[in-house]
């Protein structure tokens, strides 16, 4: 049976986040070709819905669909009432709660906050607007930082282009990394994208030559190696206070830290799609030891790394 994904489509709609549920579930399929996911649209009473971009959509369902949908997704939205006073009607909420999952694309997050769904959870947006969102939700707790958050039943991303990455996520999650990487070359996006939110934030760079780009990718290629501060700053061509300082102005973490999350994405990676031992998984993706891994895994996702080979490789 195909898992259904309802899209909620309200006025002042981001016109590339509409088109992402679509997009990326429906290029979801298993080996055998056979689609995965159903995606239908809906608005309050099926009526047309309006974006900025000056053009109508017309939804084929109300919100009478989201009684059978196994996933709830909610665009980004311009402007609006959410967005204002953190207000949205009383059907719309209504028809949001008790779902089994529910999702946000960028600022759909303000119409799941203003129902409700996010008193006491983490969750993220658009950073250009984390401070107002902020101020409009205070229980929520918010990390402009990251592309996307998944807290079991309800899942924020970024802004825009990150709900691509959420989507993508979703499909791992659901049917894991095979699945998954099979639907990014579909759709011909990464499977991940390395970093968080905080590299696409719009802020004065340092003056001077060069960047921490090409060092990042050197980094990417030697996961295995031994990396320390000194050799980094070395291959950037920069003082070590320096390539520091810029490394987390692009990035928004330390090179340790931003290091280490690449370590555990390339390990999550080998755990999902071979048959390698703990040991060999470790080594490959710079840990060292099979002790080490299960340290940061854990700290990661909460699991071991044969509970998470478990998890991810049942399909």
């Amino acid at each position: 049976m195909l898992h259904r994904v309802a899209v909620v489509v309200l006025d002042h709609f981001a016109p590339l986040d509409l088109g992402v549920p679509g997009q990326v579930f429906s290029a979801a399929e298993s080996a055998a070709g056979e689609k995965l996911y159903e995606v239908v649209t809906c608005s309050e009473g099926g009526r047309p819905v309006r974006c900025g971009a000056g053009y109508s959509v017309l939804p084929d369902h109300d919100l009478g669909v989201l009684d059978s949908a196994d996933t709830v997704v909610v665009p980004g939205v311009h402007g609006g009432r959410p967005m204002r006073d953190g207000t949205i009607s009383g059907t719309l909420r209504a028809a949001l709660r008790d779902r089994p999952r529910v999702m946000s694309i960028c600022t759909g997050s303000f119409v799941l906050a203003a129902a409700g769904l996010l008193d006491g959870r983490p969750a993220t947006t658009h950073w250009r607007e984390a401070a107002r969102f902020a101020r409009l939700f205070p229980e929520v707790k918010l990390d402009p930082d990251v592309l996307f958050v998944d807290d079991g039943d309800v899942l924020t991303s970024a802004g825009v282009a990150a709900g691509l990455d959420l989507a993508l996520h979703v499909v791992r999650r659901d049917h894991g990394s095979e699945v998954a990487n099979r639907t990014a070359r579909r759709c011909v996006m990464p499977p991940w994208r390395e970093g968080g939110q905080a590299q696409y934030i719009d802020r004065p760079l340092p003056s001077g030559d060069g960047g921490t780009a090409a060092t990042r990718a050197w980094m990417l290629a030697r996961l295995d190696t031994p990396l320390d501060l000194t050799a980094l700053a070395g291959h950037a061509r920069m003082s070590v206070r320096t390539f520091t300082r810029r490394f987390r102005e692009e990035t928004g973490q330390s090179p340790a830290k931003w290091l280490t999350g690449q370590r555990v994405r390339h390990a999550r990676h080998l755990l999902e799609t071979t048959d390698l031992g703990v040991e060999e998984v470790a080594r490959r993706a710079g840990f060292g030891s099979a002790v080490s891994l299960r340290q940061h895994l854990h700290a990661a996702v909460g699991v071991s790394p044969l509970a998470y080979r478990h998890t991810f490789r049942r399909v």
